[in-house]
């Protein structure tokens, strides 16, 4: 394996997810996933994710950095206001963070995710 990775999805087949019935508060998002890259102890991730219209709760375990590309999302931490995302905003998400994402217009965003 290289020890450089190219952020490129023309080669990658997308993963087509949505979040849990239970966690979804509005609409019907629908997510696609372009995994570049899964380190040999499964504990990193890099790639692409999008996703469509809605509101749903999250509950991170993992720290993830990224960068939106496209759209308009709006993030609410528990007990914190609103922050809005807008294409060029990078953001780290650390482990523990609990709240939601909303999606006003649909988004694209490059993660980096490292599992405890």
């Amino acid at each position: 394996m290289s020890q450089f990775l190219k952020f490129d999805r023309a080669d990658v087949t997308p993963e087509q997810d949505r979040p849990a019935p239970e966690r979804v508060l509005d609409g019907d998002p629908q997510f696609t996933t372009w995994l570049l890259e899964t380190s040999p102890d499964e504990k990193t991730y890099a790639g692409y994710w999008a996703a469509t219209p809605g509101t749903w709760r999250v509950s991170y375990d993992e720290w993830e950095y990224c960068t939106l590309l496209e759209g308009l999302a709006i993030v609410t931490e528990d007990g914190r206001p609103p922050v809005t995302l807008t294409p060029g905003d990078h953001i780290v998400f650390r482990a523990g963070y609990q709240g939601q994402w909303q999606v006003i217009e649909p988004v694209l965003k490059t993660f980096v995710i490292i599992l405890p």
